[in-house]
């Protein structure tokens, strides 16, 4: 009897010990990949306005979430060939980029790179190896990723599709209605890219954001800048409201798979 109520005593505060520990708040760095929507332009402050900010922001208030740091590497007008290892100089300077070096040299902290690209791949032309085909946007993808997942071990991989853009859009680049046909030919490849690493790299690379890109397309006009090109008015890139409400979707996304 005298052993029944000593462990009626010390068992609440065994779990309460394990529940504290369970709940320990998780810190995570994030290096964003991306084009102009990512980098922020036509934002006047991207540095506090850009979609990446905005999800630090966004998971620094959620539940079971630390300290998030993050690197924005979206350079406007990139492709999945700029980004690609080897030839692709853009790759060079993400991984060269002095805060992904601080990133990769923490061992303690879970790193995750966030990407979205496939944008400028869609164009008909302007846009470095545009236009670029589905197949041939899954196998740079697949390749951005297999050397992240060797040189940057224990990293994980979240893939955004990515958003909306008006058929109208045509300014140093031509996008058009074939551009944004070509552009939601891309999904079904970031979906396969996921199935496949869920096979061979578990636990590695994730399907990220697939709700902003109708998003999009039912609110670009609040959400979206107005701007002129060749084919007339366009929208392709997020106002500050826009760039807000697409880190909530790439934030949700991230949170999910973080929590885990």
């Amino acid at each position: 009897m005298k052993h029944t109520i000593l462990l009626l005593l010390i068992l609440p505060f065994f779990i309460g010990g394990i529940s504290a520990e369970a709940k320990e708040p998780r810190n995570v760095n994030i290096v964003f990949i991306g084009n102009s929507i990512t980098e922020g332009a036509q934002i006047a402050n991207p540095a506090q306005d850009a979609p990446p900010k905005q999800v630090q922001l966004y998971l620094s208030k959620k539940k079971g979430i630390g300290t998030v740091q993050f690197v924005n590497c979206g350079v406007s007008g990139s492709t999945t060939l700029d980004f690609l290892p080897g030839s692709g100089a853009l790759f060079k300077r993400t991984v060269n980029n002095k805060t992904v070096k601080e990133f990769r040299k923490d061992k303690e902290t879970p790193l995750y790179f966030s990407i979205m690209l496939g944008t400028n791949d869609s164009a008909i032309k302007g846009p470095n190896g545009s236009p670029v085909s589905a197949e041939a946007y899954k196998a740079n993808l697949k390749k951005i990723i297999d050397k992240l997942l060797s040189d940057f071990p224990g990293c994980r991989i979240v893939l955004h599709r990515p958003i909306w853009y008006s058929e109208t859009t045509y300014n140093g680049a031509m996008y058009l209605a074939e551009g944004l046909n070509r552009l939601q030919t891309y999904t079904p490849q970031i979906e396969a890219i996921v199935k496949e690493y869920k096979k061979t790299s578990p636990n590695r690379v994730f399907l990220g954001d697939t709700k902003a890109f109708q998003f999009f397309k039912e609110n670009y006009l609040t959400h979206f800048v107005a701007e002129e090109g060749y084919a007339g008015t366009f929208y392709l890139h997020p106002n500050e409201q826009g760039a807000k409400k697409l880190a909530e979707y790439w934030g949700e996304a991230l949170y999910k798979i973080i929590m885990k």
